[in-house]
């Protein structure tokens, strides 16, 4: 996933992933490459469940307004993720088996308060069986 988030999206300014749990690590083991390119900390200190705390983190702390994140969550809690800040996530229903998905957020220009912003659903194609667009 390293070299296709490098070459498709601006640099990220902070990792973002779900906190290790004794059912899963899956979040923080999918970026830890990415942080290792990039030399950064990934923030993995939110449970999985606590989704609206990441949200509201995010959203008021002034360090992160205009700047690109990634976050990495387990898939069953993105949609509600996405809705906690501030985005439409896609209607079409998303496959249990889906995971080579991107949704991405952008905010107007000065602001981190927004509601119902469009979702951008993309898919990475990085390997056989990937889902197309």
């Amino acid at each position: 996933m390293a070299p296709y988030f490098l070459a498709t999206f601006p640099r990220p300014h902070a990792l973002f992933a779900a906190a290790t749990s004794k059912h899963s690590d899956r979040p923080v083991e999918t970026i830890t490459p990415l942080a290792q390119a990039l030399k950064l900390d990934i923030k993995a200190d939110i449970a999985d469940a606590d989704y609206a705390a990441l949200a509201d983190k995010i959203l008021s702390d002034g360090k992160y307004e205009g700047k690109v994140l990634l976050v990495c969550w387990h898939h069953g809690h993105i949609p509600a993720l996405t809705q906690s800040l501030g985005g439409q996530p896609p209607q079409d229903p998303w496959p249990a088996q889906a995971f080579d998905r991107v949704w991405q957020l952008d905010y107007p220009a000065g602001s981190t308060q927004a509601s119902g912003l469009p979702v951008r659903n993309i898919a990475q194609q990085l390997m056989f069986g990937d889902q197309p667009d």
